[in-house]
């Protein structure tokens, strides 16, 4: 895992000239890689690396690294690495280092571009061929692994984050409103190549990305195959996903430093907890959770702790964040995050990997990605009901959606809400749906956000299944791409690999070969999840049926006392604020409204980043 920088420039006029650039992109991203710092250039070529040793703690896993005629410089774990390295080996090649970065050099010369489909893991890595100047770049399937670039004219330059480009000479900061807008009204950060510059561009996951004599050329290497379908008993999908999981655990767990966990109490994190607890019973692992102990918190600490107790290996280390410490961090954690933030969670994330570096934990597994294709969230149902609907399956629909009422304690008003929303999902596709949500849900503060009365985004229904269609869009645009960006910031910010053992994307294609019932089952989500680990999960996550997210303060609380000067807009640095519709907004939540929570933290971290590029 490492921070990752360099450019192909033939304007540079010195190798000196070259090198001084190169540190200084490197520098702003020496957070991500303490232990070591290379660099390699060749003019007009400059590539360089920070380094946080997880594998091959040795000196031979220093890099850029080099094979034959490749150079590399990567970020990422390999995990399946000692399994290509064995059929590479039988196919006649030699290894110098113990290394997964040398696998995939080695995996690039035997099957070029085609590699990565070789790889179980999380990678951003440039691959640059001295005889015929190609550079060849790749991001895992899930968009883990950041990697953003510019391109102008002949010149490339890329990083791990914004940073190292925006000390590049190529660099200039116009603002992407598209990006602004799908932050404010949606919550997104991240859509498809688009960041919040206009030059910045970032490659999309599962791509391929070739520059070559100043043209860049990017191909998708993979995608969800919705055609396939799962041959067997539900008891056989329960075997195959444990056993798949099982491996996924094994394949994250490689790494010649410690390992921790991140247990929020919740269904993904505890069932991580309890396998590795499992598998590997002779040793203590230590994790890590956040709480929030008063009045309307949430505090997940009973779920936790029933997970020690069914696994004494399991080592809890529990911290609750004070107000004051957000005041005095605020400016650094949205600094470090690049962008706008449009949710408060992600800073309790970052209390909570300050406290796994504290203990010089450089390696922990978290949960991420179960609920965006097991169907965790709540407004999945919208979708499993409309696919009855669709399917006139009256019958079950009605009985369904009674045990999700009853479940949930819905209120008479509350059920109405989930019936029409199911209605309309069943009749919408979900362009139509997020269109909707986009021009209605949060009142529009900015001038000429829309234009035409489009909006700035496509979502491609590819599946027939409503359901289906919907948890693509959570993985693929709506919602894990905005939560990995805020995973990779807080975490390498402390010098610390995050591995997400759900997205191990062999996981994915068998999820999405199951049928609906498979993963929502009389109101349960996430029920294969469930079913293939009833016997490793602790009774009281088993039997949970809510869902809490990683709930903050922030919204509700810090905004109103220890972050209010955030609301102190400077309306002059953004032509395109609606003040009046801005000021009534804040007005409205500064009394006690809460509709608009959400948006009124956007509209304060807007105004912050927009004082700070």
């Amino acid at each position: 895992m490492c921070g990752i920088a360099g450019f192909i420039d033939s304007s540079l006029s010195n190798k000196e000239q070259a090198d001084s650039l190169l540190e200084k992109m490197l520098e702003t991203i020496a957070h991500r890689g303490p232990d070591a710092r290379g660099k390699w250039i060749d003019l007009p070529v400059a590539l360089g690396q920070n380094r946080l040793a997880i594998i091959d703690l040795s000196e031979d896993g220093n890099q850029p690294m080099f094979y034959d005629d490749y150079v590399i410089t990567f970020n990422g774990e390999i995990y399946n690495y000692i399994e290509v390295r064995e059929e590479l080996i039988k196919k006649g090649y030699h290894f110098k280092t113990s290394s997964d970065t040398e696998v995939i050099l080695v995996a690039y010369k035997e099957y070029g571009e085609a590699c990565v489909n070789y790889f179980v893991g999380m990678w951003a890595f440039a691959i640059y061929t001295k005889s015929s100047g190609k550079l060849f770049v790749s991001r895992d399937r899930f968009g883990i692994k950041p990697f953003y670039y510019i391109h102008s004219g002949n010149k490339f330059y890329f990083g791990s984050e914004y940073k190292p480009l925006k000390v590049s000479p190529v660099f200039t900061n116009e603002i992407n409103l598209n990006s602004v807008c799908r932050g404010l009204q949606l919550g997104w950060i991240t859509y498809q190549d688009e960041t919040y510059f206009t030059q910045i561009k970032q490659l999309p996951a599962a791509c391929n990305l070739v520059f070559e004599k100043g043209n860049i050329t990017i191909h998708k290497y993979w995608d969800i195959d919705f055609n396939r379908k799962f041959d067997g008993t539900f008891e056989d999908k329960k075997t195959a996903f444990k056993n798949l999981f099982k491996n996924s655990i094994n394949l994250h767990m490689r790494s010649d430093v410690e390992i921790a966990v991140c247990l929020s109490g919740g269904i993904d994190s505890s069932a991580l907890s309890s396998f590795m607890s499992i598998l590997y019973p002779e040793k203590k692992f230590k994790s890590f959770s956040i709480y929030y102990d008063g009045k309307n918190e949430v505090d997940e600490r009973p779920f936790i702790n029933s997970v020690h107790e069914k696994y004494p290996n399991i080592l809890l280390n529990l911290y609750q964040p004070r107000q004051d410490e957000i005041i005095d961090l605020v400016s650094k954690i949205f600094y470090i995050s690049d962008i706008p933030a449009t949710g408060s969670s992600f800073i309790s994330h970052y209390y909570l990997i300050e406290q796994i570096h504290k203990q010089g934990i450089k390696v922990v597994l978290d949960g991420q990605g179960a609920d965006e294709y097991l169907a965790g969230y709540m407004h999945s149902m919208y979708r499993y009901f409309a696919d009855e609907l669709r399917g006139f399956q009256m019958g079950s629909f009605i009985s369904d959606f009674r045990i999700h009422a009853q479940n949930q304690n819905k209120s008479i008003a509350e059920t109405f809400d989930v019936l029409g929303k199911s209605v309309l999902s069943s009749i919408l596709d979900e362009q139509q749906l997020y269109a909707f949500e986009y021009k209605h849900y949060f009142p529009n503060i900015l001038n000429n956000h829309t234009s035409n009365n489009s909006v700035p985004f496509n979502m491609n229904s590819r599946s027939s299944s409503k359901l289906n269609s919907f948890l693509y869009q959570l993985l693929t645009i709506s919602s894990l791409p905005t939560i990995l960006h805020y995973v990779d910031r807080m975490t390498m910010a402390h010098s610390v690999e995050s591995r997400v053992p759900f997205l191990d994307h062999r996981l994915i294609e068998l999820a999405f070969s199951f049928s609906n019932s498979d993963k929502i089952n009389k109101s349960v989500t996430k029920y294969i999840l469930r079913e293939s680990l009833k016997d490793v999960l602790p009774d009281k996550v088993y039997n949970r049926k809510d869902k809490k997210g990683f709930v903050t303060p922030g919204e509700i609380n810090w905004l109103r006392k220890p972050l209010r000067h955030l609301l102190d807009i400077d309306y002059s640095n953004f032509d395109y604020w609606n003040k009046n519709a801005t000021e009534k907004v804040i007005h409205d939540y500064l009394a006690g409204n809460n509709k608009n929570a959400k948006l009124v933290w956007r509209i304060a971290t807007l105004n912050h980043w927009l004082k700070n590029i």
